[in-house]
């Protein structure tokens, strides 16, 4: 007697959605069944690696990437340029010195910025905000005016600054991040926010927020998780949208990836450990449902590029 294996039937499908311009452009989502089950339905995109740069680097930024990126760490065009040399499918900038609370950068400064860098590469261009609301509103705004000539991603999106961010977003065609706390229905109500205001269905993607491992990641696996059970087995439309993990900027700021070998010698070296934690948290991501990861160290990239090369092939 045959072994018949027991599928799921889906009755809904991830929105397929394109980002950047030119050559170098490419499609996320698509998937109409559970990530990487291929056995059960297509993953007709596979997923995508963006290396992040910053605008600016604090003293105790871990040693691993200043030993790879060099001087570049002081010039976000040449670090972003660095990012597409080791092989990045896109490069976000994040904007750091934004926030208020620091140095407060302009937002025709942070503008300029982040137009030279868009000029400087050919890949996609993610533009990533502080977190703090009304001066993300006000500086992403001012970035959707600035880059009109091809189209970028800017994010995060919250409910305090969707109607200013998505509005530039809308007008210059660029595709938003829609970013919520880990809770489904808070996903839920900001994606239905911007598709009243006007964003079309092919320009949002989900940021569902990020935990590194040991610091949240199981709680972040079970929403993204919750997340395509709603869209694939629920034909819920409101989350069918593709994914993004910050997985760098989450897993390069603790202990276990900044901290020395010297001061801690019993977590080995240091290196290696924030490799695979990097590594670690973005295949978690992976299994739950992420489309695009943003990763900081090259060899994380590499070693997330091949898990997804062995599995979609």
């Amino acid at each position: 007697m045959a072994l018949e294996v027991p599928k799921v039937t889906y009755s809904g499908k991830v929105r397929e959605i394109t980002l950047g311009s030119g050559d170098k452009s490419f499609t996320i989502g698509g998937e109409s069944a559970y990530p990487f089950y291929l056995f059960e339905g297509e993953m007709p995109q596979k997923p995508r690696i963006a290396l992040e740069v910053l605008d600016t680097v604090s003293d105790d930024f871990p040693q691993a990437l200043k030993d790879v990126f060099g001087d570049a760490l002081n010039d976000p065009v040449e670090w972003a340029k660095k990012c597409v040399e080791f092989g990045a499918d896109a490069v976000c900038l994040r904007l750091v010195s934004i926030d208020p609370n620091t140095d407060d950068t302009s937002a025709d400064d942070a503008a300029a910025l982040v137009k030279k860098v868009a000029d400087a590469v050919d890949v996609p261009l993610i533009v990533w905000g502080c977190t703090n609301e009304p001066k993300d509103g006000e500086v992403l705004r001012k970035v959707a005016e600035t880059i009109d000539d091809k189209s970028i991603i800017i994010g995060p999106v919250a409910e305090g600054n969707y109607k200013t961010i998505g509005a530039g977003a809308i007008a210059y065609g660029h595709t938003v991040v829609a970013s919520t706390p880990i809770d489904v229905n808070l996903a839920k109500q900001l994606n239905i926010l911007l598709e009243q205001l006007g964003v079309p269905d092919d320009k949002i993607i989900i940021d569902p927020t990020t935990g590194s491992l040991g610091y949240g990641l199981e709680y972040c696996f079970s929403v993204m998780e919750r997340d395509r059970m709603a869209a694939l087995t629920q034909g819920d439309d409101k989350l069918a949208y593709p994914i993004i993990n910050m997985v760098g900027f989450e897993t390069w700021k603790v202990k276990e990836s900044k901290v020395s070998a010297e001061e801690m010698p019993e977590l080995g070296d240091a290196k290696s450990r924030g490799i695979l934690m990097e590594t670690m948290t973005a295949t978690i991501c992976l299994m739950a449902g992420s489309d695009l990861l943003v990763l900081r160290h090259p060899e994380s990239l590499k070693l997330a590029r091949e898990m997804i090369d062995e599995l979609t092939n």
